[in-house]
Order: structure tokens, then sequence, then C-alpha cells
């Protein structure tokens, strides 16, 4: 008689609404790393449970880009550019089939950098007909290291003004470009969306801002904004979420367009594929097809 063995049960680790609240301490600099797994082993109740669940908190770079580097719909490089006091490096993508000039868009990452995933996004908005450029506001600290714990590090040593200025050279330089309409809007995910919010203080000629789940600016800057704005917030984040409510009453006693929209039982980076425990498709897709019909109004 043949004996059956039974297979092993693979159960899915349980990740807690606490747990993806301490990466999101972690990826904002109060937490450090030690102290992050930590908190996680604590949460999770052993080790091997917090070494299971902490890649699935992070975001995975070996995810499949949504529009590969190699699709033949858009063209994208590697440049250099003049920066506010030196070069910067970033990553220009142009659909492939261009006729015409076309607005542009500066992508702005997340405090990791300028990784795989935002080039892929940058490729989204090119699939879209419009110029985009992913800066890396690391360059002047010698670029995005590998290392994602590395390139969150260094973000703490940038100098938030150089930030803002770099950002006003990087319209200036698309302003310049022969395909370009002169018309530059900017998207941009956690520091990312608060260096939107911050490129629309500084730069008046900035024609379209859209900002995920970024911190907002000082009360009494948001008055110099010019530019419309396209806000997106996630439910559940709640640290962000606690200046919302300010920026709208500054935002409207300037005069300035904006929408704001708040995600329900959405994550903080709810817009990053790459992170499966924060990714929510549902509320990613509603919030792109917003900010893409947004960006194409504006860059007309």
């Amino acid at each position: 008689m043949t004996e059956s063995v039974a297979k092993p049960v693979i159960t899915q680790p349980v990740i807690t609404q606490a747990m993806i609240d301490a990466y999101d301490e972690y990826t904002h600099l109060t937490l450090d790393r030690r102290r992050f797994m930590e908190q996680l082993t604590r949460l999770a109740g052993s080790g091997a449970a917090a070494a299971a669940i902490a890649p699935m908190l992070a975001a995975n770079s070996a995810q499949a880009a949504i529009v590969g580097e190699d699709d033949s719909r858009v063209k994208g490089e590697d440049i250099s550019y003049p920066g506010s006091s030196g070069e910067m490096k970033g990553y220009l993508v142009k659909p492939a089939d261009q006729r015409g000039k076309l607005g542009a868009v500066i992508v702005v990452h997340e405090n990791r950098g300028l990784n795989a995933h935002i080039r892929d996004v940058a490729r989204r908005v090119a699939l879209e007909g419009l110029v985009a450029l992913a800066p890396d506001f690391l360059s002047p600290l010698g670029g995005t290291p590998s290392d994602e714990d590395k390139a969150r590090d260094m973000f703490a040593k940038l100098d938030a003004a150089q930030v803002a200025a770099d950002g006003v050279a990087t319209i200036a330089y698309l302003k310049s470009l022969k395909d370009g309409n002169g018309k530059v809007g900017a998207v941009g995910f956690c520091w990312g969306g608060g260096a939107v919010n911050q490129l629309a203080v500084h730069a008046p000629d900035l024609s379209a801002g859209v900002a995920y789940y970024g911190m907002q600016p000082k009360a009494e800057d948001a008055a110099k904004i010019k530019a419309p704005l396209l806000l997106h917030y996630a439910g559940l984040d709640s640290r962000t979420n606690a200046g919302i409510d300010a920026y709208k009453k500054e935002l409207d006693a300037a005069h300035v367009e904006y929408k704001v929209y708040v995600y329900e039982g959405a994550n903080h980076a709810f817009n990053n594929d790459t992170s499966a425990a924060r990714y929510d498709k549902k509320a990613a897709d509603l919030a792109w097809g917003r900010t893409v019909a947004f960006l194409k109004e504006k860059l007309a």
C-alpha cells in the first residue's frame, strides 16, 4: 500500500496596519533599521516572521515594470543637464511616435531616489503622449545609490533650498526642448509629492502640479502658488493628512485652482506597485486616471 504524504501548507504572513505604520515611520527617517526590525519583530511575534514580512512592506526592485524599458512605444535615455549649482542627472522619456510639440512632466521620486519604479512611472507618462523627465535629486550628493537604505539616509543631507532650485532649473531645461510646447507640469510621490508642492511655491511658471501624499508647504508660502494643483492623499495616512485642512484653507484664500482626493482605506504609497503590502490597485488606477486627464488638460 502506498502512503500519501501530506504537503505542508504555506501560509501568507499576516500584515497588520500597525506594521505598515511602523514601516512608514522607518521610511520617513524617524526610525532606524534596527529599531524598525525590533518593532516589527514584536508585532509579528518572532524574528522569523518579521524577516518574512519586511520585504513585503518594502519596495521590490525585481517587480516587473508596467511599461518595460524595451517597450517600443517609448524612447528613454539617461541624460545630464544644468542644475542650480551643478550637473543634474535624469531619465528622459518621449513617445516613440512623437509628432509635433508636447507638454513636459517632471516625475519626482520618493525618498529612495531615482529607482526602477520611478523610471517605469516616467515611461507611463510618456505613453500618454507627454515628454517625461525623472530627475535624480540626489545628484548633488553623487546620485542615487543601489542600496535603498543608503539612499534613504542621503535625503536627510539634502538642502531644501537647493532641491527647490534644482526643480526650477529642471523646468527651465524642459522649456528649452525644441520638441516641447513650453508647458511643464510635475508629478511626485511621497517625498516627491512634498517636492512638487514646494516647486509650485518657487516656480511661478509651473503649469500644473500633482502631489501624491506629499507634505504641505508652510501656510505663508501657499499664497505664492500660481499653478493648478491635483492633490492625492491616502485615507490611512494620518501623518500627511494632518496638514490637509490648513493647506486647503490657504489655497482658498490665495484663489489657487486645486482638487483634493482622499482614497479611503488606502495607505501611504498606495501608488507604488512594487510594494505588495501598501499598493492599492483600485486607488492607484483611479488616481492615475485623474492625474493623466489633469496633466493632458493643463499641458495641451
